[in-house]
This record gives structure tokens, sequence and C-alpha cells, in this order.
């Protein structure tokens, strides 16, 4: 579905009274919110959970919106990230999304060939690593190095400043390196 801008923006107001033109508002970003929780939670469960989270607040907070369809996407991921982080903000439920990936991960290596065995490990490490990062270095990351987006963009979904989102991208990549090489170390694999 490719919509105009003004077709967009139309769509929004649109839904914010019609049911109908909410399902295709839903449609049009049901895909992007979900990869992007899914990168942030790395759990297809969770991220289902969250990503219906996300469209039941947007679908009551949709008339407070007063921008135009740019501004929409923007919107829509504070709102997801926001959600994201009020999922992970319980340690409990962290625990449990770091075990469920663990668990995954060495579930899926049971029907794989051995040498995919290392890339497997490699991916629960990278897991881990950004799972021990805090919610707000998680998502810069997401955002960047999984979602594609421009530091600007980052920062206009975030509600900060480029410069703020270019300092924590620095940082965060700097402490997901260093666990990823301490993980490295400790169980002697090559990242």
């Amino acid at each position: 579905m490719n919509l105009s801008e003004s077709e967009h923006t139309g769509l929004i107001q649109k839904a914010c009274s019609d049911p109908d033109a909410f399902a295709e508002l839903y449609l049009l970003h049901y895909k992007n919110v979900f990869y992007y929780c899914i990168r942030r939670l790395f759990d297809r469960h969770s991220a289902e959970d969250v990503t219906s989270t996300v469209f039941f607040k947007v679908m009551h907070k949709l008339d407070s919106f007063d921008g135009k369809a740019t501004d929409f996407r923007s919107w829509l991921f504070r709102i997801a990230t926001n959600a994201v982080n009020d999922y992970l903000r319980s340690a409990k439920r962290r625990a449990d999304v770091v075990e469920k990936a663990v668990i995954n991960t060495q579930v899926r290596s049971a029907f794989v060939v051995k040498s995919d065995d290392e890339v497997l490990e490699k991916k629960a490490l990278l897991k881990q690593a950004m799972l021990n990062l805090k919610p707000k270095y998680q998502t810069v990351i997401t955002m960047r190095f999984f979602e594609n987006m421009k530091v600007t963009e980052i920062a206009a979904c975030l509600g900060k400043k480029p410069s703020t989102v270019r300092s924590w991208l620095q940082r965060a990549t700097v402490k997901l390196r260093k666990q990823l090489d301490a993980a490295k170390k400790e169980r002697g694999i090559e990242l």
C-alpha cells in the first residue's frame, strides 16, 4: 500500500473516527513496529504482545496527534520505544527474555548442522549483550543498525537532539563491544 504524504495524512485524520481507516493505518505500519519490537525483545511472543499494546495506545491517542504523515512514524516509534522499555523495566521480565533467548537458540541448535552451532552461540551472546545494555542504548542501537534510521530520525522518535543520539550511539557501541570482548575471552570464540 503506497500512499502519498497527503493521502497518508488524510488517512490518519480519518482513522480518528473511522475503524476501517484505523485498520488500514494499522496494516500500513504493523510490520515496521513488530520488527522493531522483535529486534528489541528477541522473542516473537513478547514482540507480538508489545506491538498489540502499541496499537492499542495509538488507537486511544490518535486524536491527540496533530502532525503530518512524516511525523507519524516518529510518533509511532516513540510509543513503541516506551512500550518496549515498560516491558523490559521489570527485572523478572528482563531475566525471562534473556532465558528465552538462550533457550530458543539452544533449541534451534539441536536441528542444525554442527558448523551452525558457532553462529547460534554468537547470536545468543549478542542477544545477551544487547539486553544487558540500558534501554536507551538498546533503543538507539536497534533503530540505527537494525531499522537503518538516520541519527536525525532517531532523535525525532525519541524527542532528543541529534548530538545526544550520537553520544548515546557511541557509548552504546563501546559498551556492547566490551561485553562481546569479555564473552569472547570467557568462551574462547571469535566474534
